[in-house]
Protein backbone atom coordinates (compact mmCIF):
# COMPACT_ATOMS: atom_id res chain seq x y z
CA UNK A 1 0.00 0.00 0.00
CA UNK A 2 1.22 3.46 -0.86
CA UNK A 3 0.11 6.25 1.46
CA UNK A 4 -1.03 9.50 -0.10
CA UNK A 5 1.95 11.30 1.34
CA UNK A 6 4.03 13.33 -1.10
CA UNK A 7 7.35 14.91 -0.28
CA UNK A 8 9.34 17.39 -2.31
CA UNK A 9 12.59 19.08 -1.44
CA UNK A 10 10.65 21.89 0.22
CA UNK A 11 7.17 20.63 1.23
CA UNK A 12 5.10 17.66 2.35
CA UNK A 13 1.47 16.96 1.40
CA UNK A 14 -0.53 14.52 3.53
CA UNK A 15 -4.05 13.11 3.02
CA UNK A 16 -5.39 11.66 6.26
CA UNK A 17 -8.68 10.51 7.75
CA UNK A 18 -9.57 10.31 11.44
CA UNK A 19 -12.38 8.79 13.47
CA UNK A 20 -14.43 10.52 16.13
CA UNK A 21 -15.47 7.72 18.49
CA UNK A 22 -17.60 8.86 21.43
CA UNK A 23 -19.01 6.40 23.97
CA UNK A 24 -20.63 7.36 27.28
CA UNK A 25 -19.52 11.01 26.96
CA UNK A 26 -15.90 9.91 26.45
CA UNK A 27 -13.88 10.33 23.26
CA UNK A 28 -11.11 8.03 22.08
CA UNK A 29 -7.81 9.89 21.63
CA UNK A 30 -4.30 8.75 20.83
CA UNK A 31 -0.88 10.13 21.61
CA UNK A 32 2.66 8.98 20.98
CA UNK A 33 4.22 7.62 24.16
CA UNK A 34 6.87 10.36 24.01
CA UNK A 35 4.49 13.32 23.51
CA UNK A 36 1.91 15.28 25.52
CA UNK A 37 -0.38 16.10 22.60
CA UNK A 38 -3.46 14.02 21.82
CA UNK A 39 -5.12 13.49 18.44
CA UNK A 40 -8.02 11.57 17.00
CA UNK A 41 -7.11 8.07 15.75
CA UNK A 42 -6.77 7.52 12.03
CA UNK A 43 -4.13 7.48 9.36
CA UNK A 44 -3.05 8.19 5.84
CA UNK A 45 -5.28 7.08 3.00
CA UNK A 46 -3.54 4.68 0.62
CA UNK A 47 -3.78 5.07 -3.14
CA UNK A 48 -6.91 3.29 -4.38
CA UNK A 49 -8.43 3.10 -0.90
CA UNK A 50 -11.62 4.86 0.17
CA UNK A 51 -11.82 6.96 3.33
CA UNK A 52 -14.05 4.30 4.89
CA UNK A 53 -11.64 1.49 4.05
CA UNK A 54 -8.78 3.49 5.54
CA UNK A 55 -10.59 4.12 8.82
CA UNK A 56 -11.66 0.49 9.16
CA UNK A 57 -8.09 -0.68 8.48
CA UNK A 58 -6.41 1.90 10.74
CA UNK A 59 -8.73 1.30 13.71
CA UNK A 60 -8.26 -2.47 13.42
CA UNK A 61 -4.46 -2.19 13.08
CA UNK A 62 -3.94 0.37 15.82
CA UNK A 63 -6.68 -0.38 18.36
CA UNK A 64 -8.04 -3.83 17.51
CA UNK A 65 -11.53 -2.31 17.32
CA UNK A 66 -13.83 -3.14 14.38
CA UNK A 67 -15.81 -0.02 13.47
CA UNK A 68 -18.65 1.27 11.36
CA UNK A 69 -17.88 4.53 9.61
CA UNK A 70 -20.72 7.00 9.86
CA UNK A 71 -21.17 10.56 8.60
CA UNK A 72 -18.48 13.06 7.71
CA UNK A 73 -18.21 15.66 10.49
CA UNK A 74 -15.20 17.90 9.80
CA UNK A 75 -12.97 18.87 6.90
CA UNK A 76 -9.61 20.20 8.04
CA UNK A 77 -6.93 22.06 6.15
CA UNK A 78 -3.98 21.70 8.46
CA UNK A 79 -0.58 23.38 8.21
CA UNK A 80 2.28 22.33 10.48
CA UNK A 81 5.98 21.54 10.46
CA UNK A 82 6.85 17.92 9.72
CA UNK A 83 10.42 17.68 10.84
CA UNK A 84 12.16 20.54 9.07
CA UNK A 85 9.61 20.93 6.25
CA UNK A 86 6.21 22.62 6.13
CA UNK A 87 3.33 20.17 5.73
CA UNK A 88 -0.06 20.82 4.14
CA UNK A 89 -2.50 18.17 5.31
CA UNK A 90 -6.08 17.56 4.31
CA UNK A 91 -7.85 15.55 7.02
CA UNK A 92 -11.43 14.33 6.89
CA UNK A 93 -12.98 13.43 10.23
CA UNK A 94 -15.82 10.90 10.43
CA UNK A 95 -18.04 9.77 13.27
CA UNK A 96 -17.27 6.10 13.93
CA UNK A 97 -18.80 3.49 16.20
CA UNK A 98 -17.63 0.06 17.37
CA UNK A 99 -19.24 -2.92 15.66
CA UNK A 100 -20.94 -5.29 18.07
CA UNK A 101 -18.19 -5.01 20.66
CA UNK A 102 -18.20 -4.27 24.34
CA UNK A 103 -15.70 -1.46 24.80
CA UNK A 104 -14.00 -0.75 28.11
CA UNK A 105 -13.82 3.05 28.30
CA UNK A 106 -12.24 3.01 31.78
CA UNK A 107 -8.65 2.23 30.93
CA UNK A 108 -5.92 3.26 28.53
CA UNK A 109 -4.40 0.78 26.11
CA UNK A 110 -1.43 0.64 23.77
CA UNK A 111 -1.17 0.22 20.04
CA UNK A 112 1.28 0.69 17.24
CA UNK A 113 1.33 2.85 14.13
CA UNK A 114 3.53 2.37 11.12
CA UNK A 115 4.64 5.39 9.11
CA UNK A 116 7.25 5.41 6.40
CA UNK A 117 8.45 1.93 7.38
CA UNK A 118 8.92 2.78 11.05
CA UNK A 119 6.82 1.64 14.01
CA UNK A 120 5.63 4.13 16.62
CA UNK A 121 4.08 3.14 19.93
CA UNK A 122 0.78 4.86 20.62
CA UNK A 123 -1.23 5.17 23.80
CA UNK A 124 -5.01 5.34 23.55
CA UNK A 125 -7.20 7.01 26.13
CA UNK A 126 -10.94 7.44 26.66
CA UNK A 127 -11.08 11.08 27.75
CA UNK A 128 -14.28 12.56 29.20
CA UNK A 129 -15.46 15.23 26.77
CA UNK A 130 -15.72 17.70 29.66
CA UNK A 131 -11.97 17.24 30.30
CA UNK A 132 -10.82 18.07 26.76
CA UNK A 133 -10.30 21.72 27.67
CA UNK A 134 -7.66 20.62 30.22
CA UNK A 135 -5.36 18.74 27.82
CA UNK A 136 -3.44 19.48 24.63
CA UNK A 137 -5.57 18.19 21.71
CA UNK A 138 -4.90 18.56 18.00
CA UNK A 139 -6.42 20.20 16.18
CA UNK A 140 -6.50 22.82 18.93
CA UNK A 141 -10.07 23.75 18.00
CA UNK A 142 -11.30 20.20 18.70
CA UNK A 143 -13.19 21.23 21.84
CA UNK A 144 -15.25 23.76 19.90
CA UNK A 145 -15.75 21.33 17.01
CA UNK A 146 -17.02 18.63 19.37
CA UNK A 147 -19.39 21.07 21.08
CA UNK A 148 -20.92 21.69 17.63
CA UNK A 149 -20.61 18.14 16.29
CA UNK A 150 -24.28 17.84 15.35
CA UNK A 151 -24.45 21.10 13.40
CA UNK A 152 -23.55 19.64 10.00
CA UNK A 153 -20.18 19.29 8.33
CA UNK A 154 -17.73 21.84 9.69
CA UNK A 155 -14.74 23.14 7.76
CA UNK A 156 -11.71 24.54 9.54
CA UNK A 157 -8.22 25.78 8.81
CA UNK A 158 -5.54 25.13 11.40
CA UNK A 159 -2.10 26.72 11.22
CA UNK A 160 0.43 25.59 13.79
CA UNK A 161 2.63 28.63 13.30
Amino acid sequence: MTDILFKTDDYIFSYRVAGICIINEKILLQKPSNDNGYALPGGHVSLGETNEETLIREFKEETGIDIDVNELKWVGEIFFDWGNKPCHQICLYYAVSPKNQKINTESKFSGCEQLEGRDFELEFYWIPIEDLKNIEVYPTNAVNLIENINKGVQHFIYREN
